[in-house]
């Protein structure tokens, strides 16, 4: 027979390990939302995401900067959202060095098209 005592500490540590789990899942998501590994990704989050990074600091930097900021901003959300995803499974699965070099390999790729977009004139600053 289990005492109360038990009972509330078997409750907590169950408590703490979904509560955990629903982190990582969040910070999965994210993750998984930020990197170039759906179709979507570029066309409605990070695209958009650079362009506003870009344009604001554009506006300080000046618009002949606009090409670099976008492309280090792009650069930046695919980064990010792949180390995202690497943080929240650290603790199931062990991320390789190949795996991260795989990984930025990957989204320098994905930022050297952007890159070709911005330098020929296809996406251009708001401001």
């Amino acid at each position: 027979m289990i005492g109360i005592k038990q009972f509330l500490e078997k409750g907590k540590r169950s408590y703490s390990i979904v509560k955990a789990n629903i982190h990582r899942a969040i910070i999965f998501t994210i993750g998984y939302i930020l990197s170039p590994l759906t179709w979507w990704n570029d066309a409605f989050v990070n695209i958009p995401l650079s362009y506003v990074i870009a344009s604001i600091l554009a506006f300080f930097l000046g618009n002949e900067m606009f090409p670099l900021l976008f492309s280090l901003s792009y650069l930046f959300t695919n980064i990010l959202g792949f180390a995202l995803m690497h943080i929240s499974v650290t603790t199931k699965i062990k991320y390789t060095a190949k795996k991260l070099i795989v990984d930025i390999v990957a989204a320098l790729l994905y930022t050297l098209a952007i890159c070709y977009l911005s330098y020929i004139g296809v996406i251009k600053p708001f401001l």
